[in-house]
């Protein structure tokens, strides 16, 4: 009888353990303690604090056996196992570190948004108006605010604050706001560009202009240009057409002049418009195609940069993997400038250039350098005929060659000229743009030229296409192989081992 009442009294504590715990466990599921839930703990509560009491003088004799001994021993090397996991959380928690294994950097911000964010002078709130969280947006942003305490972000449902909703003029849900004082920016989507864009316009003081010239059949920002210009305003750039020879100098809005492809001349007074735009501290870009005399040499002479009359080949093979040819160099030289500074192990392709090189002639105070150097195995082409194979002679220019300058010049009170010259103009296209470091080459030059070295860096990346394409014969060879070449293999080679050891 008494062993009867004793595993009666085990049995409840048994009974009450796991009422305590299904109740516990319902409330966590339907996330409301409800009669049936509370009724489930107490009684189970009651039940196993009633076994314990009941049972003690048994459970302080196990505990002092062997048995119990290592039991308790047990518990405790539990318990010290848990407890070090959740401290490893929480320091974890507090220092993290996160590891982008994906090939293009997918998943960790890029150097741009690094550097913008830690440059932030204004506090900037990210707001999503919506009923439900978005946990990408929460976990992007997230990124931000461990770069920048001065990023914060909130998730609000229009319908339960319609003050705040009214306060930024909310018009739909799941808009999303970006706002720093009184400036706002209502970006379409959330990616890390789109954010770091509408960043960059609610914290810039002013707008600066990119200013084209017209004129000389330049490429144009309506066609050729168009994935550039988007990238220039996306930036916070303003973009502009100028036409030289119908003013009288180069107007006081351009922070910048671009010159892109230019495939007439310039006349003697537009060249010299230039000339003193840069003598009184202006900014430039002159990309220059090869089979083109722009009448600028006297302009680049005095920046001791020469531009070839020459049609750059490169036979490295390199290029020609990317299907450029040798009259597409490819570059993986750069010069030791904040222009290229990012470019580690990174591409830039320029369809048909020419050569671009530094002199030692230039003006009082000129500081020049060169940008891009192509492989050594290309060569500048001073007699390029069609049908004839080309040969490196005497005449042409031996390579590497280099396809890119820069210059600058001080000129007092925090003022200086700046100078980007390229023997090429397709390389920042819409056919070129995106290939590589192509499109950050010329943004890069644009920030340098802008003297928003707090831009300059390689832009968030886009995920590689890596579907693969085979023909009809490929697939055939393909499944021949899988399906019948290699198990047949095994099978025979499989028969031949138990043939010889049978």
């Amino acid at each position: 009888m008494n062993t009867n009442r004793q595993e009666i009294i085990k049995m409840a504590g048994f009974i009450g353990a796991a009422m305590a715990i299904a109740g516990y466990v319902r409330h966590t599921i339907q996330e409301i303690w409800g009669w049936f839930n509370l009724t489930l703990v107490i009684v189970g509560g009651i039940l196993l604090l009633a076994s314990i009491a009941l049972n003690f003088k048994d459970i302080i004799e196990y505990f002092r056996g062997r048995s119990g001994r290592l039991s308790a021993n047990m518990a405790l090397l539990t318990v010290a196992v848990v407890g070090l996991i959740a401290i490893v959380n929480f320091l974890g928690y507090r220092h993290h570190k996160r590891y982008d294994l994906t090939a293009e950097g997918l998943f960790s911000l890029s150097d741009q948004t690094k550097k913008v964010l830690g440059g932030l002078q204004k506090d900037v709130k990210v707001i999503k108006f919506a009923k439900d969280d978005d946990p990408q947006l929460a976990d992007q942003m997230n990124e931000f605010k461990y770069q920048s305490p001065r990023i914060s972000y909130e998730r609000i449902d229009p319908q339960q604050r319609p003050e705040i909703s009214r306060q930024y003029a909310v018009k739909a849900l799941g808009e999303t706001v970006v706002a720093a004082g009184d400036r706002i920016e209502r970006p379409t989507a959330t990616d890390e560009q789109s954010l770091i864009n509408a960043i960059l316009k609610v914290t810039r003081e002013t707008l600066k202009t990119v200013c084209f010239t017209d004129g000389h059949e330049e490429k144009t920002l309506a066609d050729a240009y168009s994935q550039a210009e988007a990238k220039l305003k996306g930036e916070n750039y303003l973009t502009k057409t100028i036409n030289l020879a119908t003013s009288k100098q180069v107007p006081s809005e351009c922070a910048m002049v671009v010159i892109a492809g230019p495939k007439t001349s310039f006349l003697a007074p537009e060249a010299s418009m230039l000339g003193q735009y840069l003598d009184n501290g202006g900014k430039a870009m002159v990309l220059l195609d090869p089979d083109t005399d722009p009448q600028l040499d006297d302009v680049l002479k005095k920046w001791a940069i020469e531009v070839g009359k020459d049609f750059v080949l490169d036979f490295s093979q390199v290029g020609q993997m990317f299907g450029g040819g040798p009259g597409a160099p490819l570059v993986l030289s750069y010069g030791s400038h904040p222009i290229t500074q990012s470019f580690v192990r990174s591409m830039t392709i320029f369809p048909q250039a020419r050569s671009v090189k530094v002199t030692a002639a230039g003006g009082t105070g000129v500081n020049s350098s060169t940008l891009l150097t192509a492989s050594p195995e290309s060569w500048g082409e001073t007699n390029l005929k069609e049908g004839v194979e080309p040969k490196l002679d005497d005449q042409d220019t031996k390579g590497p060659v280099t396809l890119g300058a820069v210059a600058s010049k001080g000129l007092g009170e925090n003022k200086e000229a700046r100078l980007v010259v390229i023997g090429d103009s397709d390389f920042a296209s819409n056919q070129a743009f995106r290939f590589q470091r192509n499109g950050d080459l010329f943004m890069n030059s644009i920030n340098w030229l802008a003297q928003d070295e707090d831009l300059i860096s390689i832009r968030p990346k886009q995920a590689t296409n890596r579907s693969v394409t085979m023909s009809g014969a490929q697939v055939n060879t393909f499944w021949w192989l899988v399906v019948v070449v290699l198990p047949l293999g095994i099978i025979g080679i499989g028969t031949f081992i138990w043939w010889k050891r049978r």
